[in-house]
């Protein structure tokens, strides 16, 4: 029986390949990262002692690195387990719930019309990239040329032009014996019952051809011209091939390139994708001139789980930014979620990496902010604050926005993660003579205001202005201390990162600049996998801008002579320190939502007159605070940890 390649395609989507190989084999826990959907085994095709054999949940693959066998699911099921193919086929579709398709003749011979239709896609597209070398694209190659386009890109995103004809596609396809219903099929003419001639769709425009995840020509950009087009950028229709709101640019070349990339970047546009390919950047997809749908959204999580959202830095990009954090909040869940990384006003990154290089871009990419921020940050900026009623509309808001979420784990998060930002931006703010005044959030935030949406709330006691000042929110007080030991030390020991990663990735910084600095760094640590060491870390580190950062934490360390955080640290002394440091950094946080609750708590029993609750939360709130201090002497446990073994030396070698 013949299967039709979109429905393997959805049962190999729906079942991770993990699932499969699982059963047959024990991953090894100190190379297998669940998180990113890595794994890795002794092979079950060769007898070995140490883990050699690889699968990877987004490509859908696997491979022995000692014997080279590779495959897919079904490949394994077969050269594994003997199976035949449809054998093979049924075991995955069981696993996927899915349904096996009866025998029909029918959906054969469509699939059979739907590979013509593929081929004749193919040809059409040779003929754009023929037209774009003859006098009539001269016009077309100086404008790709003055974008800063190579005739390496031009190449190798197969760009062409369509000639201002009526009729130069249709007369070349029929004369290469493709029948009128073919064309009109592939949507490469206008036609219908009122439309007694069909003509070219795309006339005068330079061709983007858009690719399916096989890498075959399903559909067509087309950017016009002439300034006078009715659409600067036109589409192909929906066809057999091509439905636009399930299909990203460049998917197939990111998807490969998300391995060494750790991550997927969404731009808004198809130049913005082809310049930063140019750029050493790979891992960009874009959707096809609308905004972000759904089903991309989930095509972008099949490659990684946290995707980068990168947005023109104009109204209109605030806008796109502020629908995708909508699209996205209903559908994240544990280990899923999207970031934001927001350009320069005016800028986007076809502008940014051809005028500054990609430098600038990195940084970007590097501040990328978490979607609670981006929620946040929107609501926040919505309007004045300065009265009770709009400060009710603001928390209403919030909470019917996080009721959204699907998830109850990740909802019950994030609403107490938009209590705590209320409570904090709402906190009487004190005056010049310590006396309380308004509250910490009352300003005139509108989106009428000079602030933009990007900005992060001001600090309780910060005027407007101030808080909008680059002195304001350019220069954060550096991290508590137990935060720079706990950064610095695998940072200075990166060994540390894959012993424990998955500790270590779920670390929660207080201190936003850590916060950006951990993103990156986890970033790297994707990209380059076990091969990475101090050096390479520090080095992408700082030129992610983040030397004045390391500087500051390595002072901070030194001062207090906490020694096994440094470099000369010998590695059983580093780790020591690290989980001093991160049992101290883990009751402290839990310390912290205890004693909120329990000040939310003593609110509420205040105002309700509850005279037996308020004694019994006061006693809790003073043994918290209690132990909070407890914990503050105990800090100093771990300084001179490493001086005091004889494994360390202190700043003059002694």
């Amino acid at each position: 029986m013949r299967f039709s390649n979109a429905f393997l395609d959805e049962i190999r989507d729906r079942v991770p390949i993990s699932d499969v190989i699982g059963k047959r084999v024990t991953w090894d826990r100190r190379k297998t990262n669940v998180s990113r959907g890595d794994y890795w085994a002794c092979c079950p095709f060769h007898g070995e002692k140490s883990p050699s054999f690889h699968c990877e949940d987004r490509k859908g693959r696997y491979h022995c690195f000692g014997c080279g066998v590779s495959g897919d699911h079904f490949r394994f099921l077969t050269d594994l387990d003997g199976l035949s193919f449809p054998e093979a086929v049924q075991q995955i579709a069981d696993m996927a719930g899915i349904a096996m398709p009866q025998p029909d003749p029918q959906a054969e011979r469509r699939e059979k019309e739907r590979m013509g239709l593929v081929e004749v896609m193919e040809m059409a597209s040779r003929f754009f990239e023929e037209q774009l070398q003859t006098p009539a694209g001269a016009r077309a190659r100086a404008y790709l040329r003055d974008r800063g386009l190579s005739g390496r890109t031009i190449e190798t995103f197969r760009l062409g032009y369509a000639p201002d004809s009526r009729n130069a596609l249709k007369e070349f396809l029929a004369g290469k014996g493709v029948p009128k219903e073919a064309i009109e099929a592939c949507g490469l003419v206008v036609h219908g019952p009122d439309i007694p001639v069909s003509y070219d769709r795309f006339r005068d425009r330079i061709m983007f051809p858009i690719l399916s995840l096989r890498e075959k020509v399903i559909a067509f950009g087309g950017r016009a011209m002439s300034p006078d087009a009715p659409a600067k950028y036109l589409n192909s229709n929906e066809t057999e091939l091509f439905h636009k709101g399930s299909v990203l640019y460049n998917h197939a070349r990111a998807r490969r390139a998300v391995q060494d990339a750790g991550t997927v970047i969404a731009v808004e546009g198809y130049m913005d994708v082809i310049a930063l390919h140019q750029a050493g950047i790979d891992n960009a997809v874009a959707p096809l001139g609308t905004a972000l749908t759904e089903n991309q959204l989930d095509l972008i999580w099949k490659m990684t789980p946290q995707p980068v959202l990168c947005f023109d830095g104009d109204g209109a990009g605030l806008r796109a930014a502020s629908r995708a954090a909508d699209l996205a909040l209903p559908h994240i869940r544990p280990g899923r979620s999207v970031r934001f990384a927001l350009l320069p006003d005016g800028k986007d990154p076809d502008d940014l990496v051809r005028h500054e290089g990609r430098t600038p871009f990195d940084a970007v990419m590097a501040g990328a902010r978490p979607l609670a921020d981006m929620i946040w940050n929107r609501e926040v900026q919505a309007g004045p604050l300065d009265t009770p009623e709009s400060r009710a509309e603001l928390e209403a808001r919030l909470r019917r926005i996080t009721g959204t979420i699907a998830d109850e784990d990740v909802r019950r998060h994030y609403q107490q993660e938009m209590r705590d930002r209320l409570n904090a931006f709402f906190r009487p703010a004190r005056t010049a003579g310590g006396e309380r005044g308004g509250f910490a959030g009352n300003r005139q935030g509108g989106r009428g205001g000079r602030g933009s949406q990007r900005e992060l709330a001001a600090p309780a006691g910060v005027s407007d202005r101030l808080a909008r000042s680059a002195l304001v929110r350019g220069a954060e007080a550096l991290p508590a201390l137990r935060e720079s030991v706990l950064a610095l030390t695998i940072v200075n020991h990166p060994g540390l990162l894959f012993d424990e990663y998955d500790e270590i990735a779920a670390i929660e910084y207080e201190n936003r600049d850590l916060q950006r600095l951990w993103s990156a760094a986890l970033g790297i640590a994707g990209s380059v996998g076990a091969r990475l060491d101090r050096a390479r870390l520090v080095e992408e580190l700082e030129a992610a801008g983040f030397a004045m950062l390391l500087k500051g934490l390595e002072q901070q360390v030194r001062n207090s002579r906490l020694w096994t955080a440094t470099i000369e640290a010998a590695p059983e002394d580093a780790r020591e320190g690290y989980l001093q440091a991160m049992a101290l950094h883990k009751r402290t946080r839990a310390l912290v939502r205890e004693r909120r609750e329990l000040e939310r708590d003593l609110a509420q029993a205040t105002e309700e007159g509850d005279g037996e609750r308020v004694p019994q939360i006061l006693r809790a709130l003073q043994e918290v605070q209690l132990e909070t201090v407890r914990l503050e002497n105990q800090e100093a446990i771990i300084d001179g940890f490493g001086v005091l073994s004889g494994r360390v030396k202190g700043p003059a070698g002694k």
